[in-house]
Order: structure tokens, then C-alpha cells, then sequence
């Protein structure tokens, strides 16, 4: 027998090993959940997302196209960049505003990559949800809101409805579906972009957007 053979037969004849058992990840979650409402994990949230320098806003169904547009103005910004034919960019479409041209983004990016990059001030995306434990805010981009939506401009809005808030991200994974499919990018947003030096000063706007500002979407009656 040439000690190849008895090198394979060692491993024929050794049983296989036995693979320990997968923890339960959900039992885990599950004894561990905290015992919060809705508004708490708004509190968390907000939190976690102010003390990295992101704008946060509390308004309504109603009340959030007006509020974007007074603060919108209160920045001096130009222009806002929506999404193809998304329902909430048709209602700020609707309040025709007076002084910010809302640009849309319905062309590939070859045809207008400097336009997008060198003119465009701010634009405006839906967040899916939102991670109360790390004030995360989740992104689905699609055909209607690209990714580049929420990298490019300098100033970045999101929409949030208050009541998408999960506390963890287990818990939005598993009460999403996310198993069942996820799109070509999932964003999970913890602030406006920024980087630090070798002398650890730190600087906004490097890699991305450099102002984030969220629109917490309450139900009516119920902002703080």
C-alpha cells in the first residue's frame, strides 16, 4: 500500500464529526427583548442618531412636506432630487413649491453623472424602517430611488413613519421577512457620512452626504 492509500484510507475510516447544535438565535432575541413601547424606541432612536450629528424632526402625515420646505429654505438649498414616481415625492410635488425646483431622478446615470454630482443640493428617499438599538435607519433602494440618491447629494432627507421602528435589527429582519429576499443594496444608515484623519479629526461629507436630515413621521395627534 503506497502511503497515499494509507493516507486515504485513515480518512475513509475515520467517522465523521459529529457538527455541534446551531444556538436558537430567536429563543435568544426573545428572552432578551425589552419591555418598551412605540415612543420609547422613538426616544432611542433619535438619540442614538443626534449624538452623531443628524437633524432630527418630529411632523405628520400631513404636515411633513411643509416642514421639509421650511427647513429646505432655511438651508438655502436650490434643488431637491426625488425618486420616479414615488407616493410621497407626488405630494411635495403637489404643494408646488416656490422657490426649490424638485428634480426627478428618471435617467440613467451615464447621462447625467454631473449633474447629479456637481449641481444637485439635497434630495429626498423613504427609509423602510429604522433600528432603535444602533439608530439605524433602513434603506430599500430600487428602480424609483436609486442608491446613489442617498450617497451623492450633500444633504441628505429621510422619511420615517415612527410606527416601522423595530428595536433590533433581529427583530426587523425577522418581522420584514428579510429571508424571503433582499434587494440588490440594503442601506442601514447611521448618520451623515464622515471619516477621520491620521490625527483623528474628524470630517463630514467625505464619503457621502454630509448633512442627514430625518422627518419622523408620526400618526395625527400623536408628534411629540
Amino acid at each position: 500500500m503506497s502511503a497515499r492509500d494509507a493516507i486515504l484510507a485513515r480518512l475513509r475510516a475515520t467517522p465523521p464529526a459529529t457538527l455541534p447544535a446551531l444556538p436558537d438565535v430567536c429563543a435568544w432575541f426573545d428572552a432578551h427583548q425589552r419591555n418598551e413601547n412605540n415612543a420609547q424606541r422613538v426616544s432611542r432612536l433619535r438619540s442614538a442618531l443626534e449624538a452623531v450629528k443628524t437633524e432630527v424632526h418630529d411632523t405628520t402625515a400631513d404636515a411633513w412636506p411643509e416642514l421639509l420646505l421650511q427647513i429646505a429654505a432655511a438651508k438655502g438649498l436650490r434643488n431637491l432630487l426625488l425618486g420616479s414616481d414615488t407616493p410621497h415625492g407626488a405630494l411635495l410635488q403637489a404643494r408646488g413649491p416656490q422657490n426649490l425646483q424638485l428634480l426627478h431622478y428618471a435617467q440613467t446615470i451615464d447621462s447625467w453623472r454631473d449633474v447629479l454630482f456637481d449641481e444637485v443640493d439635497a434630495s429626498l428617499t423613504l427609509a423602510r424602517s429604522a433600528i432603535a438599538e444602533t439608530g439605524s435607519l433602513i434603506l430599500w433602494p430600487d428602480a424609483s430611488e436609486p442608491r446613489l440618491m442617498s450617497l451623492v447629494p450633500s444633504l441628505h432627507f429621510v422619511l420615517l413613519d415612527v410606527t416601522t421602528i423595530h428595536a433590533d435589527l433581529h427583530s426587523a429582519m425577522r418581522s420584514e421577512g428579510w429571508s424571503a429576499g433582499l434587494p440588490t443594496n440594503a442601506l442601514l444608515i447611521c448618520g451623515p457620512s464622515k471619516t477621520a484623519d491620521i490625527q483623528q479629526t474628524t470630517a463630514y461629507g467625505a464619503h457621502g452626504p454630509r448633512e442627514l436630515v430625518v422627518l419622523l413621521c408620526h400618526p395625527q395627534g400623536g408628534a411629540a
